[in-house]
Parts: C-alpha cells; structure tokens; sequence
C-alpha cells in the first residue's frame, strides 16, 4: 500500500491509501476529493481531473504524453506542474505523492 495526499482548496489535507496499478483520479474520485470529477471516466479526453503536483514530486513522475498536455491546454488555469490525475498512475515509488487541488 502506498499513500497520497490530497491539498484541498480550503486548505484541508486529506491522505489516502492506495493499492500500485490504481490512477489517482481512480482514488481521488472513491475517495469523494473535492475538485476531481473525472468526467470521461479516466480516458484523457477531458481536464475535470487536473491537478498540480508538488513540486518536490513532478520530477518523480513519467513525463506528460502529447495527448495529456493538449488536454492540460484546457484546463482551467493549468501550470508548470499540471497534471492530469487519470494519467498518473501508482506505484511503491510514489508513496507519499503530494497533490494540490487547482482553483474551481
């Protein structure tokens, strides 16, 4: 098992156990994570799962494909450390990942 934590827009953490091989928009939306609603269901053809990843993390994680950064391009205010959480997927490596909810 591993864990994320989830930074809230309000401030709030919320930190979660995972099982490898799940995405994190998987457990953020089993989870009830405010601000990841995964609308299409983890395909990456939408951006209602964006995240900023922390940067102590970003480099840590397999770079973005050119599928997910077209879709980051709509984002509502995407940054240097978007993410889409449906592409992140985890494994031992990531125990303890870091993520900041984007503004609604």
């Amino acid at each position: 098992m591993a864990t994320i934590t989830f930074i809230e827009r309000n401030g709030a953490r919320r930190t979660v156990e995972v099982q490898a091989g799940q995405s994190v928009m998987d457990v953020a939306r089993a989870n009830l994570v405010p601000g990841i609603v995964g609308e299409c269901g983890g395909s990456c053809s939408c951006a209602t799962c964006h995240v900023y990843v922390d940067e102590t993390w970003y480099g840590r994680l397999p770079p973005p494909g050119e599928m997910e950064l077209g879709m980051l391009e709509g984002a509502m205010e995407p940054g240097p450390l978007s993410r889409l959480s449906c592409q992140i997927k985890i494994g031992p490596e990531l125990d303890g990942l870091l993520l900041h909810i984007p503004p609604g």
